[in-house]
């Protein structure tokens, strides 16, 4: 009895770099937050954060053909919004490894705006400072200061084991994080070109 082949979810910066120049009806979704994608981004590609995607994932998967790549800066976002989609019907979206960063490394076309720090680098600064901040307090001023340290390793423990992330959010809506326009349901998701039936079977061909 042989086993079914198991299905690819991600796609490489140098195949993206083909489907681009190839295929029409690629959609590129950026799910990073609008301040990570004005530093840098695939050129063509929408901005659709994480979160308004997860509320807006149904109208998104209707919307969509069937020809999705998504990009963050390392690729977990955005396997966090695969499965989202997945879950609202649209099991076809790859992530792209590497994220933005592997694909101008790649040598892809991409867009450079102001340098900002990307969320994962914050969230490592963040919670490194606060657990060094622990330890020492803890040494100095009061061993109660100790769980602070304790305290954020277990919350960096529930994020790898639900892939989710609460600092990352919290930080997300930090001024420094946010731009002029942030990215709204009229803004981001009803300006991707609604997918037609003749693309979606010339794709499934």
């Amino acid at each position: 009895m042989t086993s079914a082949s198991p299905t690819i979810t991600t796609v490489s910066p140098q195949t993206l770099r083909e489907w681009i120049t190839e295929h029409e009806d690629l959609v590129v979704l950026d799910v990073r937050s609008a301040a990570e994608f004005e530093s840098l981004h695939v050129r063509g590609s929408y901005n659709v954060p994480l979160p308004l995607l997860s509320e807006h994932a149904a109208e998104l998967a209707e919307r969509l053909g069937q020809r999705v790549v998504l990009v963050c800066q390392s690729g977990a976002r955005a396997e966090q919004a695969r499965q989202r989609l997945a879950g609202a019907g649209l099991d076809t979206a790859h992530v792209l490894t590497g994220g933005a960063p592997g694909f101008a490394d790649a040598g892809g076309d991409v867009v450079r705006g102001s340098t900002r720090w990307d969320m994962e680098r914050q969230v490592r600064m963040v919670a490194g400072s606060a657990v060094v901040l622990g330890l020492a307090g803890g040494r100095f001023v009061s061993p109660k200061l100790r769980a602070l340290a304790g305290i954020i390793g277990t919350g960096l423990t529930f994020s790898a084991v639900s892939n989710s992330c609460a600092m990352g959010k919290a930080l997300s809506a930090m001024p420094w994080n946010k731009t002029a326009t942030e990215p709204t349901r009229e803004s981001a998701i009803l300006q991707i070109p609604a997918a037609t039936a003749d693309s979606e079977q010339a794709t499934a061909a």
